[in-house]
Order: structure tokens, then C-alpha cells, then sequence
């Protein structure tokens, strides 16, 4: 949201399915990122063109920019946003070079650098030019997304949509960008992220520190947040109202508003809403959802009592 309001955009629609209720919570009516959001249902996820195509009464016979919401790109969009309203292609789209292109849609470049063809997942990609999920579109692409059919996953794909306009000889062109990007689908990328966040951090106090804690480096204390007899190393971001009690808090690490790290020791992880870290000698590179409760095992039985949700990983030394 931030990276599009400084790009100059002030009207967002935000396509919604199952967490739509998550992500109005986070981001209510854009007025804090200086927008005006709309919020769009999709009933089911139907993929990114059919993300356009009912979007169509949203965005009218504007310009527009399609932004994937788990994409981070460092340094915004504001420069490619300036370039497409200079140049106004029917299509503009970001590549970046990476070592697995068969993990991503993939962009083949012609000689003049123009873009001549688009792959999803190839296995045998025919460049090394992944496609950042950030597309600026003309109107024009509101006849591609209904003039394509669902691929083999059952989803309308914004590559074939895109690659309609090239069979259309319509101007499609491609930014390649060197800097920092990440797809944050896994919990390894997502902490890489908020590294990459906290590295731009200053430092900030409204909370309240007692004299035995040690605040070292950028460190950002929110509002009612409460430290005492402990050490934080940043860069480390400490959330409205939470309470840290002798415990260290190691560098690259964001908590939440609502938390309580206590008698811990925590590092490089990302600690959401409500959650709290009590009796626990060491945590690092960890995820930890909203209302979790992370607490030593009892000592007797040696056993470990789990309580997962899907699709988790865990590793217990023995």
C-alpha cells in the first residue's frame, strides 16, 4: 500500500476471497496509507486475469497497475509507474533474473528487447527472466483476459492474457529490475523480508524502558510498550502494548502490538498479534502467529504434545 501511494495512486481496489476480513482489519479504508481502497469478492481464486476481469467496473477505461500482495520489491514501484505514463505501452511487465526460472512464469525477450513470448512454470525455460508480480496494463488488456480460457488449472492466467497482446502485436514491454525482490510464499522468504524491512529502520522510542534494560542499535518501541530487565539488539521493532520482560530480543526480529516475551530469548523471527514467548531459553527464524503460546515442555513424561495447523513444519531436538 505504501509502495503504490508513493507512486501517486490513490484509488486501490483489493481483490478479497476467504481472508477478506484479515485484510480489511489491516488495512480498513486505506486512509492511513494516504488512499481510498475498494475491496473486490472473488467467490473462489480463479487466477491474476480473472482478478482483472471482475475488477472491469472498478477500473473503467483507466490505466491501471496490477500489484500481487505477496511480492516485496525494495525501492517501490514510483520509477516504473513514471515510465509507463511517459511511454504508455498497452502492457508493461517487471522480470528479474533468477537461478530456478521453473518455479516461475517466464518472459522471452526478442532482440530489440521487446517481450515475444510468456511461460508459466516451463521445464524448459527458454530464459532465466522470472516475472515480478507487479504488471502495469492500458485498457487493452481487458479484451486479452476475455478473449483467453482457463488453462489446465482451471484459472484464467494473466501470462496468457498477456501473451494474447503479443499474438495481437500489441507493444508489450519488460523492465528488468537488479534490486532486491521477494515472493514471500514460505516462511524462509518471509523472514528475509522483514530483514530487508528492519535493515531501513529508525530508531524510535514511545514506549517506556527502566533502567536495567539495555537498548542497543535501531531499536523502535511503539506506543505502551513496556521493557524491563532486558536487553533488545536491533534493528528490532517492539509493537504498541507489548511487554518484555527479562528477556533478549536479537537483531531482525518484529513483534507485534499485544505481545509478551518473557524470561526468553528470541532472534531474526517475526511475532504477530497477541502472541507470547514465556520460559523459553532460545527461539531464531521462527514464525509465530497471532495468540500462539510459545512455553517449555513439561519435564515429565518426555514427550512432545503438538497442536498444528496445516501445511506446518516443525523440528524438535531430541
Amino acid at each position: 500500500m505504501e509502495a503504490i501511494a508513493d507512486a501517486g495512486i490513490t484509488e486501490v481496489g483489493i481483490i478479497v476471497g476467504d481472508t477478506a476480513d484479515e485484510i480489511r482489519e489491516a488495512v480498513g479504508d486505506g486512509s492511513r496509507f494516504g488512499i481510498e481502497v475498494t475491496y473486490i469478492p472473488q467467490d473462489a481464486p480463479l487466477g491474476l486475469a480473472h482478478a482483472v476481469l471482475i475488477a472491469q467496473d472498478f477500473l473503467g477505461d483507466d490505466d491501471f497497475v496490477m500489484y500481487l500482495g505477496d511480492n516485496f520489491i525494495v525501492g517501490g514501484i514510483t520509477g516504473l509507474v513514471e515510465e509507463f505514463r511517459t511511454e504508455r505501452p498497452d502492457a508493461q511487465i517487471l522480470l528479474t533474473k533468477v537461478p530456478n526460472p521453473t518455479s516461475f512464469g517466464v518472459a522471452e525477450l526478442g532482440a530489440d528487447g521487446r517481450v515475444v513470448g510468456l511461460e508459466e512454470k516451463p521445464k524448459q525455460p527458454k530464459s532465466d527472466l522470472a516475472l515480478v508480480g507487479v504488471y502495469l496494463f492500458t485498457p487493452a488488456i481487458h479484451e486479452a483476459v476475455r478473449s483467453i480460457e482457463p488453462s489446465w488449472r482451471g484459472e484464467l492466467e494473466i501470462t496468457h492474457a498477456i501473451q494474447w497482446l503479443i499474438d495481437q502485436k500489441r507493444d508489450v514491454r519488460s523492465t528488468t529490475i537488479s534490486g532486491y525482490w521477494k515472493d514471500t510464499g514460505n516462511v524462509t522468504d518471509m523472514l528475509e523480508v522483514n530483514r530487508s524491512v528492519l535493515e531501513t529502520l529508525e530508531p524510535h522510542s514511545a514506549g517506556t524502558v527502566d533502567e536495567t534494560s539495555e537498548i542497543i542499535g535501531r531499536v523502535r518501541i511503539e506506543e505502551g510498550a513496556r521493557v524491563s530487565g532486558s536487553r533488545i539488539v536491533g534493528p528490532a521493532v517492539i509493537g504498541a502494548g507489548t511487554v518484555v520482560n527479562d528477556a533478549y530480543v536479537g537483531p531482525f526480529t518484529s513483534v507485534s502490538e499485544g505481545c509478551r516475551i518473557e524470561d526468553s530469548e528470541i532472534e531474526y523471527s517475526i511475532v504477530l498479534r497477541g502472541a507470547s514467548v514465556t520460559g523459553v531459553r532460545r527461539v531464531e527464524a521462527s514464525l509465530i502467529g497471532r495468540d500462539v503460546e510459545v512455553t517449555p515442555a513439561p519435564r515429565n513424561p518426555k514427550a512432545h504434545r503438538l497442536v498444528l495447523g496445516d501445511h506446518s513444519k516443525v523440528q524438535i531436538s531430541s
